[in-house]
């Protein structure tokens, strides 16, 4: 019973250091590509953090109003409105 146990034993870590041992250069050599493809599509200038010149538009004041505004928009839900006749008018006159 012993040597069947030894044997099953060392059966299994040859199998097992077999696919271990087996490499995937193909997959190692593309892993990672299509989300760097995918960032590369999705940014529109590349080279934006080279670019020293300050943005022009909305002045830092009135950036704050409205930040804040949007900001307390999510502070309560929008109002609710009660619909009525959504299929439009239900008389009947002839």
């Amino acid at each position: 019973m012993n040597a069947k146990h030894a044997m099953l034993v060392a059966i299994t870590a040859a199998v097992t250091a077999g696919c271990a041992s087996t490499t995937t250069p193909d997959y190692d050599r593309h892993f990672g590509e299509a989300v760097r493809m995918a960032r590369a599509q999705q940014t529109i200038n590349p080279e934006a953090s080279s670019n020293t010149d300050p943005v022009a538009g909305v002045d830092g004041p009135a950036a704050k109003e409205a930040m804040g505004r949007y900001q307390d928009s999510f502070k309560s839900p929008p109002p609710t409105f009660n619909v009525m006749n959504i299929g439009g008018a239900m008389s009947s006159s002839k």
